[in-house]
């Protein structure tokens, strides 16, 4: 089998996170990446920041290519379409991770019927990420397993028949890491109104939240048994766990979530 050949159109922190676990990973090599700039002024950025990187505007290099990954912001796709319409070949993958946008419309708006959508989260940029992804039925299995194993270099994937469930995948997985970051943030503003310094308080909670993510992954006892394990009857837990339940605070987070879900699927229709 030929190696593969990736073209990421959209260069920014996730473009490139991507860029680096395919070479990480040894998935494709370094020469047949190409990074695919606004102008020839970002393309003269890119090499230079990431030395022996092909770098190029979007242009017919394109068309070399096994798939193209695109990875500009949603609300530049509109600029970008036309340009790489002109460019794809019939044998080409399109895989998108830009939110929002439906596969139906980047069929229609690259006249391209191979196409695939990904949601991401921004723990990929760690190689901690999880994607949940779709594809079009035009899109042969062979590319389908291809994709798979270079998201899963970001971290892990899913794959998902009903691409409406991606509107929910961004708003558990792709939005949830701000959730946590909030709950955090929560937690050490209580730590200094509990009287500890932020420098403190913040390295009570960020190793609190490290050891009970490892406790999580490490055990066979369900959330439910490990929260028992902590909250002994009559104990401090049980109190601040009660406190939580009057304040309804699950609802809050699942409406949180549900909302989000339906802010995804209106971005997807406009």
């Amino acid at each position: 089998m030929n190696p593969l050949r990736v073209a990421i159109v959209g260069c920014g922190h996730m473009g490139l996170a991507f860029a680096k676990a395919f070479l990480h990973y040894n998935l494709v090599e370094r020469a047949h990446l190409l990074l695919v700039g606004r102008d020839e002024a970002h393309c003269a950025r890119l090499r230079a920041a990431h030395s022996g990187w092909p770098a190029g505007a979007l242009g017919p290099a394109v068309a070399g290519y096994d798939l193209v990954l695109l990875a500009v912001k949603p609300q530049d796709f509109a600029a970008v379409a036309p340009g790489l319409r002109a460019v794809l070949q019939p044998a080409q993958v399109v895989l998108s991770i830009m939110a929002g946008i439906p596969i139906g419309r980047l069929q229609h708006e690259l006249a391209h019927r191979q196409v695939l959508r990904a949601m991401p989260n921004t723990p990929a940029l760690l190689g901690m990420g999880i994607t949940g992804f779709s594809a079009a039925p035009e899109v042969e299995r062979l590319r389908l397993h291809q994709v798979e194993n270079l998201l899963n270099a970001t971290g892990r994937s899913l794959f998902l028949e009903d691409e409406s469930l991606l509107d929910a995948v961004t708003a558990l997985s792709g939005s949830g890491p701000a959730y946590f970051y909030y709950v955090v943030q929560a937690m050490i503003a209580a730590g200094r109104q509990l009287g500890f310094t932020d420098s403190v308080a913040s390295l009570l909670v960020k190793q609190t939240m490290l050891g009970a993510y490892h406790l999580i992954n490490s055990t066979d006892q369900s959330l439910d048994e490990l929260i028992a394990s902590v909250a002994s009857k009559g104990g401090t837990t049980e109190a601040a766990l009660r406190e939580f339940e009057a304040g309804r605070l699950a609802d809050t987070l699942a409406a949180g979530i549900r909302a989000a879900q339906r802010r995804a699927t209106e971005l997807a229709g406009q």
